[in-house]
């Protein structure tokens, strides 16, 4: 059982720390014998930006508004909404806006459909996918397309920030630690080789490789990403290139998108399991397990089983029932800041602990979610603060 309880614990800790040392690490030694190439930044291929929108019609406008004012050759870049099974006057409201293009289907198919069918559209040579309820910075395409004069990139990932007005909630906290820290190492997995999914909110691919998905896929962004993957491309990551959303309104919505989130992430490992063989790519391998897989799987899966083995081995060693009570104390600040934070009683120091839990909470529910089929791909997005 210690060896167990020892095992278990470095996995938590290689999966949530340990991987981010190694990365640092590796991409440190990398920077030694491989210098970066400057990019050409002459290269202004065409450009077809696609945004799914469904019952957008409080955001709508602004969204348009800001896509016509990225900094990019206006008759390089085509602007195609794709509005299927709104209900509301999104479409009417889009249809009045000159400059941008509009489709429209009554029937709702999810977002993998509603972007299959976008694809069927597209003539240039790059597609850029975002959502309808975040903002781009204006150097946001120049800055993705660069990368595409390397022959090896198959997508570009740009990068998800957080607003919110001050943090002062344990949605907009946790949730803006939890994308800083990721951020930083999808920089490094992007250095290193090769990030292993992207962001939704914001990602270009070459239009050639991009394949139909399942329409049931519920993460569309990571499915296509890592099958551009297998296909021997590599995906990039620029965050100089960014889609600006707020934190999700409270936690509650948080926790909705969390298990919709695990939900797909089941799916998708069932689907990418060629990927755990490490031939013919033992990189992608490792960062896709490293990154993805025990995130998503057996490092929440090891939560329980290190309390328990650690009840039942207090009393081999002192070190053992500190241990057994700092992780009592761990998750009593985290059940505390789920008790105020439903009574909107704010402590920031009860955030991370809260949001770790329930990010955890999350692969448990979106398993059996998963299992049962009852996760829809059609998307039901979660209430945002305003900004």
């Amino acid at each position: 059982m210690e060896i167990l309880f020892w095992l278990a614990l470095a996995l938590v800790f290689y999966t949530y720390l340990g991987y981010g040392i190694v990365l640092f690490v590796l991409v440190r030694i990398k920077r030694l014998f491989v210098r970066k190439k400057p990019f050409d930044l002459s290269f202004e291929p065409e450009v077809t930006l696609v945004i799914p929108a469904y019952n957008e019609e409080d955001y709508i406008a602004e969204k348009a508004q800001n896509s016509l004012e990225l900094d990019y050759p206006k008759e390089k870049l085509r602007i195609l909404f794709i509005t299927d099974g709104s209900s509301d006057s999104t479409p009417e409201i889009l249809r009045g806006i000159d400059g941008v293009e509009v489709t429209h289907e009554d029937i709702r198919a999810g977002k993998s459909a509603a972007e299959n069918r976008a694809m069927t559209m597209v003539t240039t040579p790059i597609v850029v996918f975002c959502d309808a309820n975040t903002y781009l910075n204006p150097m946001c395409i120049r800055n993705l397309v660069r990368h595409y004069t390397d022959p090896k990139v198959g997508a570009v990932s740009g990068e998800k920030r957080v607003l919110s007005k001050g943090a002062d909630t344990a949605s907009a906290a946790g949730e803006g630690l939890y994308w800083k820290y990721e951020s930083t190492l999808k920089k490094w997995d992007s250095e290193l080789y090769t990030i292993v999914g992207a962001a939704g909110e914001l990602i270009s691919f070459r239009s050639e490789l991009v394949q139909d998905l399942e329409h049931d896929t519920i993460l569309d962004d990571f499915i296509q990403t890592m099958r551009i993957c297998q296909q021997g491309y590599k995906v990039k990551y620029e965050p100089d290139s960014f889609a600006a959303e707020t934190a999700s309104d409270n936690v509650k919505e948080e926790l909705k998108r969390k298990v919709r989130i695990a939900a797909g992430g089941w799916q998708s490992m069932s689907r990418l399991w060629p990927i755990l063989i490490p031939i013919p790519n033992p990189l992608l391998t490792f960062q896709y397990i490293s990154h993805r897989v025990l995130r998503w799987s057996i490092s929440a899966l090891a939560l329980p089983l290190i309390f328990i083995l650690n009840f039942f081995i207090m009393d081999v060693a002192p070190i053992y029932g500190y241990l057994f009570y700092a992780q009592i104390a761990f998750y009593a600040l985290a059940l505390l800041g789920w008790f105020l934070e439903n009574r909107a009683i704010r402590v920031k120091a009860l955030f991370v602990p809260y949001y770790f839990l329930m990010m955890n909470y999350a692969v448990f529910a979106g398993f059996f979610r998963w299992a049962k089929g009852s996760q829809k791909a059609t998307w039901e997005r979660a209430k945002r603060a305003k900004a």
